[in-house]
């Protein structure tokens, strides 16, 4: 079946990666044949700091891809999460530089993989291919820059409230599988600090806690306690790459 999007002509009967669903039919077309389904378990390594990239990774449904950098101590930071509105690998550098940090599948399901050499050899025979790909790098690095100011400016409840928010947005799920741990190394402070909050954030009537999920039980309260950060980078998308940025209540099946 096909649908308009922006003027373009795309299929419903793709991946369930945004990215992917928006490339025009011709577009799509060059790389279709190379595209490999597979499923993936939390905690995969997709790329470790200096290993060549040959593969571009694309979440679909609710798979979370998340971006961690080491520090000097032992621990990972993480700085971004990626899900069904982009890809990881090969896509700001074209394959061509080694990875920076740790790549890591955070929730698991299923990916599409796709060799940056046939990607780069579509981007070749395509302008509007290329063009797609260079407008969510763009996207990519304004994650990476909205990050960084929020790291440096806002409180550790704010950031909370936003990674919540942000897992949320990309599993179309009010149950976010995220344990204390997994929040205390996205804030890069201790699982102590993190419970303590969470119990705050409980106490209030905004979430639940599960044995390793959140539940959110109030959708405004807890956007009321974040900072604009996930609007900020919402907004850029809409501006570079309307109607890929995932929505709260998005249902999307793998």
């Amino acid at each position: 079946m096909l649908t308009r999007n922006g003027g373009a002509t795309v299929s419903v009967g793709r991946p369930t990666n945004n990215l992917l669903k928006v490339l025009r039919e011709s577009d799509y077309a060059l790389i279709a044949p190379h595209l490999e389904t597979v499923d993936s378990v939390a905690n995969t390594l997709l790329y470790r700091p200096g290993d060549h990239v040959e593969t571009v990774h694309f979440p679909c449904g609710a798979s979370l891809v998340a971006f961690l950098v080491g520090n000097e101590d032992g621990r990972d930071v993480e700085t971004i999460l990626v899900g069904r509105e982009g890809a990881v690998g090969g896509i700001v550098s074209h394959g061509h530089l080694p990875a920076y940090c740790r790549i890591v599948v955070k929730y698991a399901g299923p990916f599409v993989r796709l060799r940056v050499a046939h990607l780069e050899a579509a981007k070749a025979r395509s302008p509007s291919l290329a063009g797609l790909f260079a407008r969510y790098a763009d996207c990519l690095l304004a994650q990476v820059f909205q990050s960084t100011a929020c790291n440096a400016i806002h409180s550790i409840e704010q950031r909370s409230a936003k990674w919540i928010l942000s897992a949320m947005e990309r599993t179309g799920d009010q149950t976010v599988p995220l344990t204390h741990e997994q929040l205390a190394t996205m804030l890069g402070v201790g699982r102590s600090y993190t419970s303590r909050m969470l119990q705050v954030f409980k106490a209030e009537g905004i979430l639940e806690t599960r044995r390793g999920a959140l539940v959110v039980r109030n959708l405004a309260a807890l956007k009321a306690r974040s900072c604009q950060c996930n609007d900020a980078v919402k907004g850029h998308f809409e501006t570079v790459l309307a109607g890929v940025y995932p929505q709260v209540g998005e249902a999307e099946e793998a």
